[in-house]
């Protein structure tokens, strides 16, 4: 029950910072942690695809938040 618990609060979290990316770019750094917030319970309730795809969507975060801010 836990694990469930924390991944609603871990998914719940990642997608109000991907619905936030525009309001600036530390939503989208924000993002990235909720990624690997929602990959750990991926792994933690033996989802591990689930795991892998959040990892990953967290280095294309990553990568879009050191890009160079264009004006």
């Amino acid at each position: 029950m836990a694990v469930t618990i924390y991944g609603v609060c871990a998914v719940t979290f990642m997608m109000i910072m991907y619905a936030m990316e525009r309001s600036g770019r530390g939503f989208v750094l924000a993002f990235a942690v909720g990624c690997v917030l929602s990959s750990i319970y991926g792994f933690l309730s033996g989802a591990w695809p689930f795991g892998v795809v959040e990892l990953i969507w967290a280095g294309i975060a990553i990568r879009r938040y050191q890009e160079p801010v264009s004006t």
